[in-house]
């Protein structure tokens, strides 16, 4: 049938149609000799410039994605404003069969689906594709950057005469002028005047004052440089100039006289020698200034360019850009600066003996001198004005160098622009195309020294002779300005006086297209004589000599030095050089050299090259069968001809590279012509082929070689690439029409181009389409024998000498052998196209399309292409592989199908033989590259046969065994249950042999991304990227192809993919793992630690026992979205029922594997929230698309994706440009608005389209399970995959429809969720609940509705929906802990929802259903209410947390304490929030807390030894863990219905829990505990024998150990202090106190300031206020208005029994309930005073619970004090001091600074309340009060002891000092001894009373203390 599926399946007519490309021409007429085509070289040359281009423009079909624009169509998916309050569901509650909701929903998910996967899923970032073959640009006339030069005014202080301008530019550097004389006159009217009688009318294109230089190589040493000359007169230029540098034209009125007279004197010589010119002045631009300055000036801008002496500081052409000139090239660009005015004010006077070039260069390269010799000249001050731009792209009005006219040109009466012809400083490399033949003759410097005679002033008049009559001079000389365009003759200036004058003058000659032996340039030499006498003529000649234009043939060019005739030479001089000694002449100077003359040609006819020429005569004289030839001084006869032919082909090798690039076109159409058409010499055929094929071989090796950088991507020279493209076409192969004309045997050879377009317009080709009924249309009909079709077509005109080309090509190239091959090889590119062309011309131009493929060709041309595959498949290098790549993919639109695939497979085996032996991941990379371009042929789908159903082929390709075996496949690929009972179906979706046969190449490019990502296959790894890349590639071309738009023909495409499912299920370990470091914002609390199951494990291991989790990541995240989304476009597109078929014939495991594969896909495309600077944007987009991912996370996540490499660099994380919204710097910042929103649009596209593919593809899942009813054990995974994509970021439109799967698959299999995945029951009401307080109204109406079914399901199974009721709960109260954009208002709505429908629920309107949820939906709602309070203390964390503690303990009040699911919800939720503030500590208590409660519930489930008792085993870890235990008259079993079913209630919980604890116990640096969280775990591993587990622990021990040894004495736990609230406004907190744990180190006053501050911004700042003392509060005094709060830093207490315990820092910073703090007081209430009078109060603190606790602040429950009198103050700082020393004196390492310090402080004299003054004041006398002797002892022992201390460490302090501080030593000790007598006597004296009972009382201690110590 017809159809898009026909189109599939027939391979098209070949789309070779002829065009017409005519040659753009630039002028208005083409440029052509004008005398005719004589010369046969010159017809050549012609023709070569003039005739069309035969393109055949071989489309690539790279439609690859970037050719699609990305998203270009409107979107319907958000759509923001029109929200609806939510509405019921209608039919919600109907019952309707599974079937009618299973197509009602799948019809609703299919509508409005995006047709393109790929245009919403950018290409991968990659270079230029390699399977593109960009279009060579046309050959063209070469220019370099192009300048404008407006000469607009010149004028002079006087004006008496006519002056005339030249402008030219010069390179100092090269020491060359690089372009030709711009001539230019700015005389008024009036000053023309004055030369009528010698000025014909002039021409138009003679009065141009504008010009355009050309400069390929632009420099720092270019200058534009302009001469200025003046009518001849008398005197030498210095009187001449005179008067220019005298008069001022200020003083016109003063100096009248002299200046009429000066204008009369100019007016008789202008009338006299109005002929002649003399040089006047000069001056030069040094362009690059101009330029720069230009650049960094405004707009236009006007340059003032004055005297070289006095401006020079201050203009822009200053000392600073004069610089700048010296630096290198690469600043030297014309194209963009602004276009400039100058204004140059000072001309030099030309110097008459240093006119030539050479002095020039002096002057130039000195003007760039800061001290210029031409500073100190006088300057002729005049002013000229230019204008110089950069030349606009298509000019008005101008002229080529040849005068002819360049389009635009709108009216020939317009003053034109001039082009300059450029003199290129270094060789430029570029074709010719237009004819151009111009002849420059320049003067240089004559010597008439020695000659006899008058001789003085000397002018040179220059002719261009066809003949030795006067009369045969050629008007072919171009004029200067104001004058003809051309004349018979020119002038050279004249310089006064001088017999050996230097010329500076240009001659520009057009020359004649064909030149004979007459042809010459003939010099005259004059003497003017200026005054005018009697008798004497005004010129007298004085000598001749003249230049013949050809010597053997060819043009003579270059220096000459000639001698010059006195008397006018003999008749037929013109054939002879003037060197040569003609008898009877009389010579100057004895026929000396005494003429300088340069010649130089630019021209398109003659090569100037002596190799060239040879070649090209030779090749003239086969054609016009002229013998003997004569080239240079040979004879060539007929007989020898062969063998010159034959060596001037070989020596084309030695001729210059430029020739042989400008004459390319032509060179290379003669040696195609040479081995097409033999020639026949002497009778004989000659067959130049190997020649031709060997220097053509050499000849593209140089171009390559030294022209490297004009070369694409493919390493193919644009010169070679445009002369294939373009150029080159088949000779006509008759040798009797010269030139082809249309009509004929290939008539219109000329105009041969084939169009292959990448999208065939339905009108292409129709008159050639033929119908074919096999799907092959390689053998339609069968002829009669090949030879007789062939002979019949070609016909009989052919001669039997002509070869084809690509015939010979290949027979010479097969044949080839050493340097010769290698060349060819090297460049096979090159003859592999022209081999292409050649073969499309052939068969069009002898109509043989029609014929059958496999009879087109003969029997040998196959073989030999066989052959050079086959050589070149051994070679191989990157650019190589390449060209036979599109070598080969150019043979499939002309070639056997058949035939092109044997070859393919010739080269696959040899590589893979190769690859076999070697195992080099280039080579295989190289094989990617050539499958990748063969695969880009446009009819790619159709060569892979896509329709016929997997019987063995019909013979396209041969039997493919033998390249299966080299495909090192994994026979039967995919391991797939091979017991299948449709054998086609698993072949559709295997790499079976039937499937690599019957789809060749799709075969090829599976099994390559088989092989290449098999695990085991590591050399390749570095490959992943460049594999997926070619699949990617194919896939996102075919989507975006017009041809395969009907869903239908999609399908049959998709076929050709099947396998890929099968592939990336292999590969799912290695992806990268998107589901890592919560790829959504709250993944992580709900699912983080379980996200890879064990289903997945036991898929991965392909059994049901648990293997290790999957090796994630040996992928690059970019590899592994690739793939994913090729995945995901077979699955879309590929038939439902094939898939469903074959789903139904997996395993178990097999299909868990992919649904693990489908969840990664649901985390690749998550949508990603855009982080972007405008807020109201966030904000928009974060509304219509769930979550709150910030691109923080996301760069986390991409930073830690694996991104190192075995293999190169290809696999290595390159950022995906077009997925981070959030782009590197380098890139533009500020996206406009529209962009970024377009993006975030195409993004969310993507994210629900993928979504809704593998929505799609659960659903034939579940039929799949529906109809063989025995893999249900699946459906916890397609649940999984459900609920994952729930938890992502997801768009409305996709939560709709994933809702109504998760009701129909709830509806269908209810026992599932209820009995079986009670963790998935769980999760799902989490989800249903988020989504219940979503912002958009659709999204909660369908979570409602999917929650209230639940329920109900729920119900209906068991009459009570205790299971579903908790979850719901637990879920509310995670949801609020954890999720931070959570609103209560949206849920309050869905909650309102939920209980219209059990009010309108009429079937169970009479069950106690609707009070059940009545009652749920209440405590939800009080939930709710309590929520709110946490809200608003989002911002003060103590508070959240108390609320969160309170609340827990509230929850176990409210009846639920026999939830412990809640508890443990809420302890996770106080884990998470003190992880994010990082305390740590805490956090870990609240994992042990959970771990405890955990523990209590599975000891009442099983008893099992080695299982923690309860909370009791936890004790050492925390003593406030026996809050946990669990109530002893528990109401609920723990195995009742919904209880305990947490996945934590279990002993791997267990163990995920007390592991947690140990990593935050190690976080918080507290070791200690680690060990005893882990005397708990070692017991549970040991019982299950796991020693790797036992491993690990121990090595965090040792770690843990080792950082309490290594960190000993640095170690800081925490600082706390009292904090209490005072006043009304705190509420529940006036009067409250706590203590409060805060980060080590924190300062009273930063603490101070945080609580001021937030409680500030509370109640305002004014109302709040910080008591500054610690003295208990009166609240009486306090005003009631504002809020007060007093803050005391405290330290921990111990008694000193405990001191026996608390030994380590660990010890005292643990575990702690009592703190302390002192306030010194006196009694008169002073808070200090004199030492006798100073009391302090100790007031010792004891809390509720002991630090560290689930919360940092905990609530103080009892107080008491402690009063020191003043001896006890004393005693106790004595005891410090002394302590203080012992500690200094002993340290170790010591530590001299801090030593001095506590020694200064101990006997330093000025101490005030220093130890003397304390025992002056309390030892001096006996106290009178005996109560007081022992404080008065124990002061006396402790200053005996202090003595002692301070002795020690004086001693210390002496050892430890260097030589400079001798002296401050010597200083302590003095003041120690004073110390030490004044307390001599203090010390001593003792208290008689106490030391008679001392022995009893000593003894009575010490049992005291034996007594009570325990």
């Amino acid at each position: 049938e017809s159809g898009p599926l026909r189109d599939l399946i027939e391979f098209p007519p070949d789309d070779i149609e002829v065009i017409y490309t005519p040659r753009e021409c630039r002028t208005v007429v083409q440029a052509v000799p004008e005398e005719g085509d004589t010369d046969p070289h010159v017809r050549d040359c012609v023709r070569s410039y003039t005739e069309d281009w035969a393109v055949d423009d071989l489309k690539r079909r790279s439609m690859s994605i970037d050719d699609t624009p990305r998203g270009s169509w409107a979107c319907s998916i958000f759509d923001l404003k029109n929200s609806l309050p939510d509405a019921l569901l209608p039919h919600l509650l109907d019952r309707a069969p599974n079937e009618e909701i299973d197509r009602h929903n799948e019809e609703h998910r299919k509508a409005n689906r995006h047709r393109e996967l790929f245009a919403l899923h950018p290409a991968l970032d990659e270079e230029e594709p390699i399977e593109r073959h960009c279009v060579p640009e046309v050959p063209k006339e070469h220019f370099g950057q192009r300048l404008l030069v407006k000469c607009l005014s010149l004028k002079f202080e006087i004006e008496i005469e006519p002056i005339f301008a030249s402008l030219a530019l010069y390179d100092v550097k090269e020491k060359k002028k690089i372009s030709e004389n711009f001539f230019f006159d700015l005389n008024s009217e009036q000053t023309k005047a004055m030369l009528r009688p010698h000025i014909q009318t002039a021409a138009i294109s003679t009065l141009a004052r504008s010009a355009i230089f050309s400069i390929t190589y632009p420099s720092q040493d270019v200058f534009l440089v302009i001469k200025l000359e003046k009518v001849l007169q008398q005197g030498d230029i210095g009187e001449c100039a005179e008067p220019y540098m005298v008069f001022k034209e200020s003083d016109a009125a003063k100096n009248k006289e002299k200046l009429e007279k000066l204008r009369g004197q100019s007016e008789q010589f202008c009338q006299r020698l109005g002929r002649y010119r003399m040089p006047f002045a000069w001056t030069a631009i040094h362009l690059m200034n101009i330029v720069n300055s230009a650049g960094s000036l405004e707009r236009d801008t006007e340059l003032e360019m004055s005297s070289w002496s006095e401006r020079r500081n201050s203009s822009i052409m200053g000392r600073r850009s004069l610089e700048r000139t010296t630096s290198g090239d690469e600043s030297c660009s014309l194209t963009g600066f602004r276009p400039a005015t100058l204004t140059i004010t000072n001309f030099f006077k030309q110097e008459g003996d240093r006119l030539s070039d050479e002095d020039l260069y002096k002057f130039l390269a000195d003007m760039r001198r800061p001290s210029s010799v031409l500073r100190r000249l006088r300057p002729i001050t005049a002013q000229l004005k230019l204008d110089i731009s950069p030349a606009p792209e298509n000019p008005h009005y101008c002229l080529t160098p040849d005068l002819l006219q360049v389009k635009p040109y709108p009216d020939s009466r317009v003053r034109p622009t001039r082009e300059i012809l450029e003199f290129p400083a270094r060789d430029v490399y570029v074709p010719n195309t237009t004819y151009r033949n111009l002849l420059y003759v320049n003067p240089q410097s004559l010597n008439f020294a020695n000659r006899q005679g008058s001789a003085r002033n000397i002018t040179v008049k220059v002719q261009f002779m066809n003949g030795e009559d006067p009369n045969n001079a050629m008007p072919v000389i171009f004029g200067k300005s104001s004058c003809a365009d051309f004349s018979k003759e020119a002038y050279t200036a004249v310089v006064y006086h001088n017999r050996s004058p230097d010329f500076h003058d240009e001659v520009k000659i057009k020359l004649p297209a064909s030149l004979s032996d007459h042809h010459h340039i003939l010099f005259t030499f004059y003497h003017v004589s200026c005054q005018q006498k009697q008798n004497t003529p005004l010129e007298t000649p004085v000598g001749y000599t003249w230049i013949p234009m050809l010597q053997n043939g060819r043009l003579r060019t270059g220096h000459f030095c000639l001698p010059v005739s006195l008397e006018k030479p003999p008749q037929s001089y013109s054939v002879l050089s003037p060197d040569v000694p003609l008898p009877g002449m009389k010579w100057v100077d004895n026929h000396r050299g005494v003429f300088n003359v340069e010649v130089v040609s630019v021209s398109t006819i003659h090569t100037q090259d002596q190799y060239l020429d040879k070649f090209f005569a030779l090749v003239h004289a086969l054609d016009e069968h002229m013998f003997p030839v004569r080239i240079g001084d040979m004879r060539i006869m007929e007989n020898n001809l062969e063998a010159e032919l034959k060596s001037s082909i070989a020596a084309l090798n030695s001729s210059q590279l430029e020739p042989v690039v400008r004459f390319l076109h032509l060179l290379l159409d003669k040696l195609v012509l040479l081995v097409v058409r033999p020639p026949v010499i002497a009778g004989q055929i000659v067959n130049l082929g190997q020649a031709s094929f060997e220097v053509m071989a050499s000849i593209v090796n140089r171009l390559h070689k030294y022209l490297d950088t004009s070369q694409d991507m493919h390493g193919r020279n644009s010169l070679l690439s445009s002369y294939i493209h373009y150029v080159f076409r088949l000779p006509s192969t008759d040798p009797n029409s010269p030139s082809p004309g249309p009509g004929g045997l290939g008539g219109s050879v000329h105009y041969a181009t084939m169009a292959r377009s990448a999208v065939r317009p339905a009108s292409l080709n129709l008159n050639r389409s033929r119908s074919l009924s096999n799907s092959n249309p390689d053998i339609s009909g069968t002829p009669t024998s090949p030879d007789d079709e062939v002979r019949s077509i070609i016909g009989s005109k052919v001669r039997l000498s002509n070869n084809l080309f690509h015939e010979e090509l290949a027979l010479q190239w097969v044949v080839s052998s050493g340097s010769v091959r290698e060349g060819a090889l090297q460049q096979a590119w090159f003859f592999f196209e022209l081999m292409v062309k050649s073969i499309i011309h052939h068969l069009y131009f002898t109509d043989r399309l029609e014929s059958p493929r496999k009879n087109r060709f003969p029997e040998r041309f196959m073989d030999d292409i066989t052959a050079l595959v086959r050589n070149v498949s051994e070679i191989m290098f990157k650019l190589l592989n390449t060209s036979l790549a599109f070598f080969l993919n150019d043979l499939l639109s002309v070639m056997d199908r058949g035939f092109v695939f044997t070859l393919i497979r010739a080269y696959w085996k040899q590589v893979s033989t190769k690859l076999y032996t070697l195992q080099n991941p280039t080579l295989e990379s190289l094989r990617l590259d050539f499958l990748r371009i063969v695969c880009s042929h446009e009819h790619y789908v159709t060569l892979n046969l896509p329709c016929s159903l997997l019987t063995p082929p019909a013979s396209p390709s041969p039997s493919v065994s033998s390249a299966t075996s080299q495909v090192r496949q994994k026979t039967n690929s995919s391991g797939f249950s091979t017991h299948v009972q449709d054998q086609k179906i698993a072949n559709m979706f295997e790499l079976s042999v039937p499937f690599r046969e019957q789809h060749y190449l799709a075969g090829l490019v599976l099994s390559e991304l088989s092989v290449i990502l098999d695990p085991d296959n590591e050399g390749m790894f570095g490959l992943h990227k460049k594999v997926v890349s070619v699949v990617h590639n194919l896939l996102s071309s075919h989507d975006s192809d017009p041809r395969y738009a009907d869903p239908e023909v999609k399908a049959r495409v998709a076929m050709l993919y099947l396998p890929l499912i099968g592939i990336v299920m292999e590969t799912l370990p290695q992806l990268h793992d998107f589901t890592a470091v919560g790829s959504s914002g709250e993944e992580a609390e709900g699912e983080g630690n379980s996200m890879i199951s064990q289903t997945v494990a036991m898929a991965i291991a392909g059994t049901s026992t648990a293997s290790p989790i999957r090796q994630h990541g040996s992928f690059s995240a970019e590899s592994s979205r690739s793939l994913l989304i090729c995945l995901l476009w077979v699955l879309k597109n590929a038939d439902e029922l094939v898939l469903q078929k074959w789903f139904t014939d997996l395993s178990v495991s097999q299909l868990n594997r992919l649904l693990d594969l489908l969840y990664l896909c649901v985390s690749c495309f998550e949508y990603k929230v855009i982080s972007t600077k405008s807020k109201d944007m966030k904000a928009k987009l974060e509304e219509a698309i769930l979550g709150s991912i910030g691109a923080r996370q996301e760069m986390v996540r991409r930073k830690r994706s694996p991104s190192g490499s075995a293999f190169g660099s290809q696999e290595n994380l390159r950022w995906r440009k077009d997925m981070t919204h959030w782009r590197q710097n380098s890139e533009k910042m500020d996206k406009t608005r529209a962009e970024l929103e377009h993006e975030a649009l195409i993004d969310g596209n993507l994210a629900t389209e993928a979504n809704l593919i593998i929505l799609d593809t659960l659903e034939i899942i579940v039929q799949t399970v529906s109809v063989t009813e025995s893999k249900e054990s699946i459906l916890g995974g397609v649940l999984k995959v459900l609920l994952h994509s729930m938890a992502c970021n997801q768009s409305a439109l996709y939560l709709q429809h994933c809702f109504a799967t998760q009701r129909a698959l709830v509806s269908k299999f209810p026992e599932l969720l209820f009995e079986e995945e009670t963790e998935q029951c769980a999760d799902l009401c989490l989800r249903l609940l988020r989504s219940c307080s979503s912002s958009i109204s659709t999204i909660r109406a369908h979570a409602s509705a999917s929650l209230y079914l639940l329920m109900r399901q729920n119900f209906e199974i068991g009459n009570n929906f205790a299971r579903v009721k908790m979850q719901v709960t637990m879920s509310l109260s995670s949801l609020v802990g954890t999720s931070q954009n959570f609103n209560e208002e949206f849920l309050r709505r869905s909650l309102k929802t939920i209980l219209t429908y059990a009010e309108e629920d009429l079937e169970l309107r009479e069950t106690t259903f609707p009070d059940q949820v009545q009652d749920l939906v209440f405590n939800l709602h009080m939930i709710l209410s309590d929520t709110v309070k946490m809200k608003e203390h989002q911002e003060d964390p103590e508070m959240l947390i108390d609320l969160m503690y309170r609340y827990r303990t509230h929850m176990i009040a409210k009846g639920y304490q026999t939830s412990p699911d809640l508890r443990l919800t809420w302890l996770q939720n106080m884990a998470g929030k003190h992880s994010e503030r990082n305390n740590h500590a805490e956090a870990a208590q609240c994992l042990v807390h959970s771990a405890a409660l955990v523990a209590e519930y599975l000891s009442m489930l099983e008893d099992r030894k080695y299982l923690p008792v309860g909370c009791v085993t936890f004790q050492n870890i925390s003593s406030n863990v026996l809050e946990e235990s669990a109530v002893s008259d528990d109401v609920v079993s723990p195995d009742e219905e919904g209880i305990c079913s947490g996945k934590y209630f279990t002993e791997i919980g267990l163990v995920g829990l007390l592991e947690q604890a140990a990593a935050s116990f190690s976080m918080a640096g507290m070791y200690e505990a680690v060990n005893e969280v882990y005397k708990v775990l070692i017991p549970i591993h040991e019982a299950n024998r796991d020693a790797k587990k036992l491993a690990t622990i121990h090595g965090k021990l040792q770690e843990a150990f080792g950082k309490i040894v290594h960190q000993d004495g640095k170690r800081m736990f925490g600082t706390y202090f009292r904090v209490g609230f005072y006043g009304s406004k705190f509420g529940d907190l006036d009067e409250q106190e706590f203590v409060y744990k805060e980060p080590a180190i924190t300062k009273l006053a930063e603490i101070s300031h945080r609580l001021e501050g937030f409680y500030g911004e509370r109640f305002g700042e004014d109302q709040v206020e910080v008591i500054k003392d610690s003295n208990p509060v009166d609240k009486c005094k306090l005003d009631p208005n504002k809020a007060f709060i007093q803050i005391t830093y405290v330290e921990p207490y111990f008694d000193t029994y405990e001191m026996k315990d608390r030994i380590t820092y660990f010890d005292k910073n643990y575990n702690l309930r009592r703190f302390v703090y002192c306030t010194p007081f006196t009694l008169d209430g002073r808070a200090h005073g004199d030492l006798h009078e100073q009391f302090k109060r100790k007031t010792i603190l004891t809390t509720s619970h002991a630090f560290p606790y689930i919360k940092t602040r905990i609530n103080i429950i009892h107080k008491e004090e402690i009063i020191s009198t003043p001896i006890e103050v004393a005693i106790e700082d004595m005891q410090k001091k002394t302590q203080e020393l012992a500690f200094a004196t002993h340290q170790d390492p010591a530590d001299a600074k801090m030593l001095q310090m506590v020694l200064q402080g101990s006997v330093g004299t000025t101490v005030n309340q220093g130890p003397l003054e304390v025992a002056q004041v309390f030892l001096s006398e006996i106290p009178s009060d005996p109560k007081l002797y022992r404080h008065h002892n124990k002061l006396r022992l402790c200053f005996k002891d202090f003595t002692k201390r301070c002795e020690d460490a004086l001693r210390k302090n002496k050892s430890l000092i260097g030589p400079d501080q001798k002296e401050y030593q010597r200083e302590l000790e003095r003041n120690y001894h004073r110390l030490k007598e004044a307390l001599q006597p203090l010390i001593n004296r003792k208290i008689p009373q106490l030391y008679k009972p001392v022995l009893q009382f000593g003894s009575f201690r010490v049992c005291f203390v034996m007594q009570f110590s325990p």
